[in-house]
């Protein structure tokens, strides 16, 4: 047996996502606005289904024994961005708020989207040849994955 450690990135979106985006996505419809701490400029790194996916068999199949693989295609979208992005797509405005605003209106999401939390995979991607091709959280945002 050959163990190997995979860290996704803390949106892994594409079409059926059911996590981060697809928890705020709801809650912006109840309350009409999408919120984001302060400026906005802190990072999320993201990376599609798809590139996670073929990460986790190219690790399977060529990553040493005992690696840890960061599957990050976006180092760190900022969240001023996401939260705009999902408002123009969503029909509903855009927010600041206090961080601990937002942790109350958002349990749990609210806490991790309020955090600053850049990631790369540049060493993985040098490991493994791994270079993700998959659209990029804004273009699934837009594509209306997150609508219902």
């Amino acid at each position: 047996m050959r163990a190997v450690g995979v860290r996704f990135a803390p949106s892994v979106h594409g079409e059926g996502d059911h996590q981060f985006v697809a928890i705020i996505a709801p809650a912006a419809r109840r309350d009409g606005t999408v919120f984001y701490p302060g400026e906005g400029t802190n990072r999320w790194p993201a990376v599609h289904r798809s590139d996670a996916a073929w990460l986790v068999r190219l690790g399977l199949e060529k990553a040493p024994a005992g690696s840890v693989l960061h599957a990050v295609a976006e180092e760190g979208v900022p969240v001023r961005r996401i939260a705009e992005a999902l408002a123009a797509r969503l029909g509903v405005r855009a927010e600041s708020v206090p961080a601990g605003r937002l942790a109350s209106a958002l349990p749990f999401v609210g806490r991790i989207m309020a955090m600053d939390i850049p990631a790369s995979s540049r060493i993985t991607c040098d490991l493994l040849g791994w270079s993700p091709t998959g659209p990029t959280l804004l273009e699934d945002i837009a594509a209306g994955h997150y609508d219902d």
